[in-house]
């Protein structure tokens, strides 16, 4: 009988710095780790899809690598004059036509239902109404996905069952709660970190929304971290920090992807020799350290509904 732990990979959100996760992925394929079930959210979701159906070996890593380095900030946010307005005066709920993002999705996703996925895969999106987490576990694969990055505001919200949804990473950025209640016993985190040593402010209004965005998750994600850790083996891979690049960047892939793969090695070749904890504080500023406890956020508190199609 085996005593191998039912294992799940958590990616977080984070728009562009999703690079990063594809480095952490190659440094667990490369260690022989791989999931027996995938939980993202917004970005993390699209990664997960891409990774759900393929064999976990870094070769899927290095192909998921040549997909982030073709993609643009243009293919992402088209930005159209005509619908930025009709969303700036109310006429529509959106300022970016997600057509473009819909096929580049739809390119790469090998299944077109949930279920499908080879490794159970499951996607958060939030409901723009009652602002609870909505979790997808079956149904249409590419809905769901675009479901889960329907950044509020910039993309139109995906009908759903009845019900308009809206960017995971409102309820829950980092779903590690969800692994567990699905019976994960050990969870490795593929987190994206936030941009912290930019020479400025991001510039534009969906480039401030984005950083804004990133800065509040990784904030939560700190304190769940935190209350979670003693419910299950928690691995938690470290982002880059201090990051330059903001969210809205699409054009460092290859940095990212590096970065990330360099911080997920050291982390995991200390963890195996037992220097490091598996539920590591992320590399954050002491102003970040001494917030976070402040706040109260937890599995407990977080209303959640479990939706099949």
């Amino acid at each position: 009988m085996s005593n191998r732990r039912t294992t799940a990979f958590v990616l977080s959100g984070g728009a562009s710095l999703g690079a990063i996760q594809v480095g952490m992925l190659r440094a667990l394929y490369e260690r022989g780790v791989s999931p027996d079930l995938i939980v993202g959210a917004s970005v993390g979701a699209v990664n997960g899809g891409f990774i759900a159906t393929r064999p976990q070996t870094t070769v899927t890593a290095d192909e998921l690598a040549d997909v982030w380095r073709e993609i643009s900030r243009g293919e992402v946010f088209p930005l159209n004059p005509v619908t930025g307005l009709l969303g700036f005066l109310g006429a529509r709920d959106h300022l970016v036509p997600d057509g473009s993002l819909r096929g580049l999705l739809g390119e790469h996703l090998a299944f077109d239902r949930l279920e499908q996925a080879p490794i159970p895969l499951h996607v958060i999106g939030t409901d723009a109404i009652s602002g609870r987490e909505v979790r997808l576990s079956s149904g249409d694969a590419l809905e769901a996905v675009m479901a889960s990055v329907a950044l509020p505001g910039v993309f139109p919200p995906v009908s759903w069952q009845g019900r308009q949804l809206i960017d995971g990473g409102v309820a829950n950025n980092t779903p590690i709660s969800d692994a567990i209640e699905l019976g994960a016993e050990r969870v490795y985190v593929l987190p994206t970190g936030s941009a912290c040593d930019l020479a400025e402010p991001p510039r534009g209004a969906l480039g401030m929304l984005l950083h804004s965005m990133s800065l509040l998750v990784m904030r939560r994600l700190l304190v769940e971290v935190e209350l979670l850790k003693d419910r299950c083996e928690l691995v938690v891979l470290p982002p880059p920090c201090p990051l330059s690049v903001s969210p809205m960047d699409f054009g460092h892939s290859d940095q990212l992807i590096e970065l990330g793969y360099a911080g997920a090695t050291r982390h995991l070749d200390d963890f195996e020799r037992g220097e490091s904890p598996a539920a590591l504080p992320m590399s954050m500023h002491a102003d970040q350290e001494r917030l976070a406890p402040q706040v109260r956020i937890g599995a407990e508190a977080t209303q959640r509904e479990r939706v099949a199609s």
